[in-house]
């Protein structure tokens, strides 16, 4: 089966670049009709693979011991100390993950990028408190996305660092520019790509929207240092001072200042990103045909007690389908429930720790199968009410 990144690339590259099917065939070493169907679907394939362990985890001590002495030794080098048994492409991919924690002071030069290149993505997470309901105030992540020619800054709220919901997040600043940029660049954030390759639901991700993820070095935050002026941006020019009364109001806040930071003058580029945004936007990718995998999603059997579990909260559905499969979806916005394609649930999402979220309607149903049950007592021909004698 063909591999979600493998999926992702052949969409981009088509897409993106406009590299013909042949030479897509060659470079990735398919069958040109499985570059065919990658095309053809606009959804990533799915597939489950069991978790394994690696050949070279038992090894990773003792390497990163020669490398805490001698952060250049050659991976021959280090095959032969450490008594490596096996092939030496292993060892070479897992010294290249941990390698870059050991070596000295990377220069970083000044880098220009050229309008549509690249969008730097990142998560702020501010200190000042936001109301979530149920009495609770929590800090919550912000996604921020900062164009690289234009300097154009963008941002919103979002409830989770799960996967789901940072890609809900992404799409939605994605749409809302109109366009898509050709490379989306992330630290190595677990949702992801925090073992240093994209997972799953960022590789589906980009290749919907023919778009490429590149993660950043590890310990580099100079690799993204746009993003990361932005948050710190935000964090001495649009947070102080400022309450919240819940998400939406932090977000309402937050688009308001944003028309005005994006109006300002940036030294580096010296001119205005809301100027600068038209060139970004016209040498972009259009945005996809279908919308991309995004948001929270689950299929489980409905147990007695009719709630279904999002993030830390729970949510009830109809109890008429319960010991049946539902499949769970939510957005940022609300949580919904169907039960072989029929609606049996659907919520305003709540952002709260441990909340629980329950239809009127649904506890209403509840009570009326519990009074359809059978009065067993009466079944059985057992009445409480008359006195019992002792046996003789």
């Amino acid at each position: 089966m063909l591999k979600v990144e493998d999926w992702a690339e052949i969409r981009r590259l088509h897409r993106a670049e406009g590299v013909p099917i042949k030479e897509i065939a060659r470079r990735l070493g398919v069958a040109r009709n499985t570059v065919r169907a990658a095309l053809n679907s606009d959804r990533p394939p799915v597939f489950q693979r069991a978790p394994r362990g690696h050949v070279a985890d038992r090894f990773e001590p003792q390497m990163r011991a020669l490398l805490q002495k001698s952060p250049t030794m050659p991976a021959p080098v280090i095959a032969e100390r450490i008594g490596w048994p096996y092939s030496s492409a292993p060892l070479r991919k897992r010294l290249a993950l941990i390698r870059p924690e050991y070596l000295g002071i990377d220069p970083v030069d000044r880098v220009t990028y050229e309008p549509g290149e690249v969008a730097q993505c990142n998560l702020w997470f501010p200190e000042t408190k936001v109301h979530v309901g149920a009495g609770q105030e929590r800090v919550l992540p912000v996604l921020v996305m900062t164009l690289g020619f234009s300097r154009h800054l963008s941002a919103v709220m979002i409830p989770s660092r799960q996967a789901g919901d940072i890609l809900s997040g992404m799409w939605q600043l994605i749409h809302e520019i109109g366009r898509v940029p050709k490379t989306l660049v992330w630290d190595r954030e677990a949702a992801i790509g925090g073992s240093g390759k994209l997972t799953a639901p960022a590789a589906a991700f980009a290749g919907t929207l023919a778009t490429r993820i590149k993660l950043a070095p590890p310990r580099d935050p100079e690799y993204k240092g746009m993003v990361e002026r932005s948050n710190g941006y935000l964090e001495t020019s649009f947070l102080p001072g400022r309450q919240f009364a819940s998400p939406a109001d932090f977000n309402q806040q937050l688009q308001e200042w944003l028309i005005k930071a994006n109006s300002r003058t940036v030294r580096s580029i010296q001119g205005r990103p809301a100027d600068l945004l038209e060139q970004d936007y016209l040498s972009m990718t259009p945005l996809p045909p279908v919308e991309p995998p995004v948001g929270l999603s689950s299929r489980i059997r409905l147990a007695r007690d009719y709630y279904v579990r999002v993030d830390t909260g729970d949510y009830s559905v109809d109890p008429q389908v319960i010991g049946r499969f539902v499949d769970v979806t939510a957005s940022l916005e609300e949580v919904v429930v169907f039960c072989d394609g029929q609606f049996v649930a659907r919520h305003e999402r709540s952002w709260a720790k441990q909340a629980v979220v329950t239809d009127p309607a649904h506890a209403a149903t509840a009570a009326r199968m519990r009074q359809a049950l059978p009065d067993y007592d009466a079944l059985f021909g057992v009445d409480f009410d008359q006195p019992t004698t002792k046996a003789e």
